[in-house]
Parts: C-alpha cells; structure tokens; sequence
C-alpha cells in the first residue's frame, strides 16, 4: 500500500509539472504572438507616417518658394539681358483715371515700354496672394505702375512666352516672392500689353522698377532668374517713392 500510495503521488507530481510545462509554454506562444501583433503595427504605423510624410517633405523641397531664383530659366550671362537703363521719374502721387480730377483719362501714354514710373490710377493692383497673371487676368498697366511706386518690381512677359517658359515664370513669381530683398511679396509677374508699344526686337522679358531718385529697366530675350535675382537685389523694394505702402 505504501509504495501504491508513493507511485500515485509521483504520477500527481508529473501530471502537475507537464501542466505547468504546457501553461508556461501556452503562455511563451502568446507573448510572441503579441510581440509579432505589436511589430506589425509599429511597421505598418510607419509606412503610414512615411506616407503621409515623404510627399509632404517632397513637395516643400520642390515648392518653388524654397528654391533659389537662380535655380529657374537660363544663366543671367544666356538670357541676352540689354543693360539696366536709368530712367528719369515722372508721375509721383499723379492719379488719373476714375476717382480723379481728370476721371476721363483712362490710358496713359508712357515715354518707356515698359514704364518705370509715370502717372497711374489712383488705386494700384489689389495683389494679395496673387503674384502671377496672363493676358486674361492681369491688372491694368495704369494700377500696376502705382505698385511700381510703391516698391513693387515688375516682371513683364509678352505673347511669344509659352508653355515651359511660361511655367517658369510662376515658379519665379512664387519663388521671388519669397525673397526678403523683395520685401513683403512685392513681386509681380503680368503679361504686357503691346497697346501700351512693342518691346524692342528680340526682346520678350521685362523687369521694372521705380526708385527713389531713378527708375530702372532691364530686358531680356529668355526667361533667366538669375537675371531677376540680381535686378531684385540691385534695386530693392525700400528703394521706392513709398516703400511702406502695401
């Protein structure tokens, strides 16, 4: 009896130890089942942050805003630029057109093409975000010399701007813009007017600007930021008859 009763608790031992065996080897499974479970959502939580945030980085590095003006066009030395003229100013605080004295004034006939200061509509181009604009949409010449009066540097394109050349010139709106020599956003990009005179041959960009003391323009025969970057940086918004105004 005494050696039945020592096999039974022998048997009872085993049968506990195989149990105990089974519940720590249950329990080993279920952690690596929930270490697996937590390793397949830190991957897939990743890739939808690399998603989310791989485009976004992507488009803030090709944001044109981000880029530098020389990086867009042809070099300064290939866009056939004539030299900067120094022009004499005319037309400060000369308000014409609706709003005026003279309300029947409704264009402007100015000395340069394009101008670079003259008489103007009393109120300029409303710009707001707005940097960039063709012939469907560009402000009137007579609002856009008021910006010129206000620091504002112009950059006109005529018709035979197309295409690549054309979205060239948005990247270099966006990116002047953004320029802190430019001041604050006191940059335009509009089709020119050829009513207003032709620019001369083999000429299709136009930068103006109307200083303090002169007014200055430089045109060019290609799309070139190099070219608006050292125009931009020669004559700065704070180089203007009212450079605080907006």
């Amino acid at each position: 009896m005494a050696n039945k009763a020592k096999s039974s608790k022998v048997t009872e031992k085993d049968r506990r130890a195989r149990v105990e065996s089974m519940r720590r080897e249950q329990q080993a499974k279920e952690r690596r089942k929930s270490m697996i479970f937590v390793a397949i959502a830190v991957v897939v939580g990743l890739g939808l942050v690399a998603a989310a945030a791989v485009p976004a980085y992507l488009n803030k590095r090709n944001d044109p805003a981000n880029k530098a003006l020389s990086s867009f066009g042809v070099t300064a030395a290939a866009a056939s630029c004539s030299p900067v003229t120094t022009d004499p100013v005319t037309g400060q605080q000369d308000h014409v057109g609706p709003g005026t004295s003279t309300p029947d004034v409704t264009k402007v006939d100015y000395s340069e093409v394009p101008p670079s200061s003259g008489k103007h509509f009393a109120i300029p181009a409303s710009i707001g975000s707005r940097g960039f604009y063709t012939a469907k949409d560009r402000p009137r010449v007579e609002e856009l010399v008021h910006n010129l009066e206000h620091g504002y540097t112009i950059l006109w394109y005529d018709s035979t701007i197309k295409g690549a050349d054309l979205d060239t010139l948005k990247d270099i709106a966006l990116s002047a813009r953004a320029q802190d020599a430019v001041g604050p956003q006191k940059f335009i990009v509009s089709a020119w007017d050829d009513s207003y005179g032709k620019f001369p041959s083999g000429k299709h960009i136009a930068l103006s600007h109307w200083g303090a003391k002169a007014g200055h323009r430089q045109l060019c025969g290609d799309v070139s930021g190099a070219a608006v970057q050292s125009f931009v940086k020669k004559f700065p918004f704070s180089d203007s008859p009212e450079p605080g105004a907006a």
